[in-house]
């Protein structure tokens, strides 16, 4: 943009993607010119801080796996004492869970892999009874059957 002053001096504006501001003035009769570079780096990160700051997100990319890790054990753990919960079978595995709020992965895993032991009677007897379920006193020789017939629905 160029504006023009009542002295016969012309200024331009020039305005960049980066903020910065270039402002240069000519004065027409003597043909003398004078240029000023307006930076907008208030607030502005510096290269230094961001390359500072991607050294350090760096730094903490291994502890913010392990960290990732240990929670997504802690889910699994909490899913399956849900699981076993309602199965009847938690017994304390909830408790120890809420008082070991900091545990590491590996302990949440052993704990899994305990009660998931412990539960294993329990929950083949359980999908056992449900599969067997199915056959039917009124179906031919035992063999199941997709769903009530005629007779059954008088």
């Amino acid at each position: 943009m160029v504006a023009k002053c009542s002295m016969n001096v012309d200024v331009t504006f020039d305005l960049d993607a980066n903020g910065i501001l270039n402002v240069s003035a000519k004065e027409n009769s003597s043909g003398r010119t004078k240029n000023i570079v307006i930076k907008n780096d208030k607030g502005r990160l510096s290269q230094a801080e961001i390359e500072r700051m991607l050294a350090e997100a760096e730094c903490y990319r291994d502890e913010d796996e392990r960290q990732r890790e240990r929670v997504a054990a802690r889910n699994q753990l909490e899913t399956y004492i849900f699981g076993a919960e309602r199965a009847g079978q938690a017994g304390g595995a909830l408790r120890w869970l809420d008082n070991n709020t900091l545990a590491e992965r590996d302990e949440y895993e052993h704990r899994l892999k305990e009660l998931q032991q412990a539960c294993a009677p329990l929950m083949s007897k359980l999908h056992g009874a449900g599969a067997g379920a199915g056959a039917g006193a009124g179906a031919p020789g035992g063999a199941p059957h997709a769903g009530p017939t005629v007779e059954e629905v008088d």
